[in-house]
Formats: structure tokens, C-alpha cells, sequence
């Protein structure tokens, strides 16, 4: 099995992956802001030992030490069942749950991407190497490689071993893939590193398309479908599935602008939790990451408009004078972590770098580039933009 998956990586490798170059005036332009500190942390990242989910043992997981196990953000022991299943408190993070591996993969994310994007600015190839040390380790090597599955995640003590809604954490893996790509475009990345990358990415990417997780996550009428589609739309680019690809661009199209969007370009479900604010900024991340992925000048997202005039400008419009004024923002403060929002959001970038309004690129200019505080890069889709143009 695991020989078939590396033909079809192998094969999937050879097809065209990437959409139109960007302008070198545009990469000038995103680089400028990020190139001191882009370089400053390749610098910590390039003596940065590998950390895998072996590292860390969950005690209350169900799985192996190879399983991924993170645990419910908004669930807490209950006062009056204290040793009974946890209850919850929707928006409220329980500082006591188990993170580890979440904050393993972020980390991996991280360096991933800041190394590849010091690669991609630089041109030195001295970046390339820790990069190929980091994936062996989640991906490849047998004594420190995660399975690929997502079987136990956002667990809950005492109601469940694992639950759908935990696909979610592994949107961190996307700025693997594209670093991965833009590798292996360069000419950088070693047949036997993108092909066992591959390997692991088909069983996953299976695993999201099959699993009744998977399943329930696609159907998720929120952020957690948009988020599905976001990471398998990745998924699939990198492996050359244009199959499945067409399929996300479908869903994006016909579910999420349709079910997701109301006439004036707000998200109603993300309004109706007790962090607005930032929901609404994360899902318009996720659609704004979408159509960076999907979109070709035959199939457009960002320009592609329903029957009653729904679209990602009336999206991004929306949002926009909430990201430039926080102040302007109707609804009540988020319950948590409402000072640490905004930051440089890809979404303004994507939209500037596809429409040109300035506007956006000033907005996005002006924030944080990059933030500390682990809730907000948990829920930041796209740290690394040079990767991405």
C-alpha cells in the first residue's frame, strides 16, 4: 500500500502545480515589511531540533504515541460533578487541557515556513536542509512520525475519544504543503523527501475524504467546513489532485458563499458566538486562503458571484473597516482574547494582490506581522505570505 501511494505521489509530482507567477514588484513589496524578521527567526529555526507528537505523552488519549491528541478548548470540569464528564463553556478556553502536539505542529508549521520563505528571499540553499529534517521526522521516519489520521483530536474527558470538529487542527499542515511546492518547484527538494511527503498526505487526504469525521467535518455549516475544504484543497494541490480540487471549488461556490453568507457580506454563524470578532475574522482567512489555493483564470473564486449577489468582495468589504478600526465594530467585544485581535490578515493581502486596492495592503501593512500569542496563531491560517505569492 505504501509503495502505491508513492506512485501516485510520484505522478502527482509531475503535474503543473502553481498559478501564475506574481510580479517581482508584488514580492518586493509583501517581502518588505517581513524580510528582517523572516530572517531574524530563520536564524533561531536553523539549530532547531525536530518535534513530533512522539515527544509528548498524552496520558488521556486513547491512541498510540504516534497519534495526534489534543483536547476541547471550550470544555472544563464540571463544579458539581468535579471526577464526571466535562461541561461546556462555549468561548472559554481551559488553560488545563492538553495543547502539546497542537503546539508541535504549530511549531513545525512555523519553521517550515519561515525557512523556505528565507529560502525563497535569499536564494541560499543552507535554509533548504532543516527544512527536509523537520518533515522526515513528522512524515517519514518510523519512531517519530504522527499517523495519519486525525482519530483523537478535541477530545473530551468522559463524552469523547476523539470528534470531527478536531480536523480542524491540522490547518497548521498547509503552509507545510505549500512550502513543500514551492521546494520542489525551485528544483530544491529531494525526490525521496516529496515522496514519502506525498505518501503521508494521500493517507491523510483519504482519510479526510472517508472517515465519518471527515465526513461531518466537509457537511460542518460553519468555519470547521470552510476550514475542511481550505486544508484538503491544499492537500490536493500539492499531490496534483485536480479532481478533488474541483470538487473544493465546488463547495466553496455552491455551500459555503451561499449557506455561509448573508446579503451584506457578514457570516451569521460566526456572529452569533460569543467571539464574533474573531470568528468572523478567521472564516473570512479561510475563504480568502480558498481562493488563493483554488483559483485559476478559467474558475475565479474571488470574482465568482451567486444569483443574488453574493461574492468574496462583499466579504471582504464587510470585515474591512472592523480590521481598520476595531473601534467601528457593532457587536459586543469577544469574551476572550478581543485586545490581541487584529493582525496582518491574509485576507487583505490575497484580496489586494488579486483586485490591487491599495487600501487592503496599507490595512495589512500596518498590523502585526508576527504575533506571540499562542490563540492567535492558532487561528491564523497563513503566517508566512512569501510562500504564498
Amino acid at each position: 500500500m505504501r509503495r502505491l501511494y508513492i506512485s501516485i505521489a510520484l505522478a502527482c509530482g509531475l503535474l503543473a502545480l502553481s498559478c501564475a507567477t506574481t510580479s517581482t514588484q508584488i514580492v518586493d513589496e509583501v517581502s518588505e515589511p517581513l524580510r528582517a524578521g523572516i530572517l531574524k527567526h530563520a536564524r533561531e529555526d536553523m539549530t532547531a531540533e525536530p518535534v513530533t507528537v512522539t515527544s509528548f505523552i498524552a496520558e488521556r488519549s486513547a491512541g498510540s504515541a504516534h497519534d495526534f491528541y489534543s483536547e476541547g478548548d471550550y470544555w472544563w470540569p464540571d463544579s458539581l460533578n468535579p471526577d464526571g464528564p466535562y461541561v461546556r463553556r462555549d468561548g472559554c478556553t481551559n488553560p488545563e487541557n492538553f495543547v502539546q502536539h497542537r503546539h508541535a505542529m504549530i511549531r513545525f508549521s512555523q519553521i517550515v515556513g519561515n525557512l523556505t520563505s528565507a529560502y525563497l528571499l535569499t536564494g541560499d540553499e543552507k535554509y533548504v536542509k532543516p527544512v527536509l529534517e523537520h518533515v522526515k521526522a513528522w512524515f517519514i521516519t518510523d519512531s517519530t512520525r504522527m499517523n495519519p489520521n486525525l482519530l483523537y483530536a478535541q477530545a473530551i474527558k468522559g463524552i469523547a475519544t476523539g470528534r470531527g470538529i478536531g480536523i480542524i487542527d491540522t490547518i497548521h499542515l498547509m503552509e507545510v504543503a505549500q512550502s513543500m511546492l514551492r521546494l520542489r518547484e525551485a528544483g530544491v527538494l529531494p525526490q525521496e523527501v516529496d515522496s514519502g511527503a506525498c505518501e503521508w498526505f494521500s493517507e491523510y487526504l483519504n482519510w479526510l475524504m472517508t472517515h465519518p469525521y471527515g465526513v461531518e467535518e466537509m457537511n460542518a455549516k460553519n468555519n470547521h467546513g470552510t476550514c475542511w475544504a481550505m486544508q484538503v484543497a491544499m492537500f490536493a494541490k500539492y499531490l496534483g489532485n485536480k479532481e478533488i480540487m474541483t470538487m473544493c471549488a465546488d463547495r466553496f461556490k455552491n455551500v459555503f458563499i451561499v449557506n455561509q453568507m448573508a446579503e451584506d457580506g457578514s457570516f451569521p454563524q460566526e456572529l452569533r458566538r460569543t467571539k464574533p470578532y474573531g470568528y468572523s475574522l478567521f472564516n473570512l482567512d479561510a475563504m480568502a486562503t480558498i481562493c488563493q489555493i483554488l483559483s485559476t483564470d478559467e474558475d475565479n473564486l474571488w470574482d465568482y458571484t451567486t444569483d443574488n449577489n453574493l461574492n468574496m468582495r462583499k466579504a471582504i468589504e464587510y470585515m474591512y473597516p472592523f480590521i481598520e478600526d476595531k473601534g467601528t465594530w457593532k457587536l459586543d467585544a469577544d469574551v476572550m482574547y478581543w485586545d490581541e485581535w487584529p493582525v496582518a490578515h491574509p485576507s487583505l493581502l490575497f484580496a489586494w494582490n488579486h483586485w490591487g486596492d491599495k487600501k487592503y495592503f496599507d490595512t495589512w501593512a500596518k498590523y502585526e506581522h508576527f504575533p506571540e500569542n499562542e490563540e492567535v496563531i492558532r487561528n491564523l491560517p497563513v503566517r508566512n505570505p512569501v510562500i504564498w505569492l
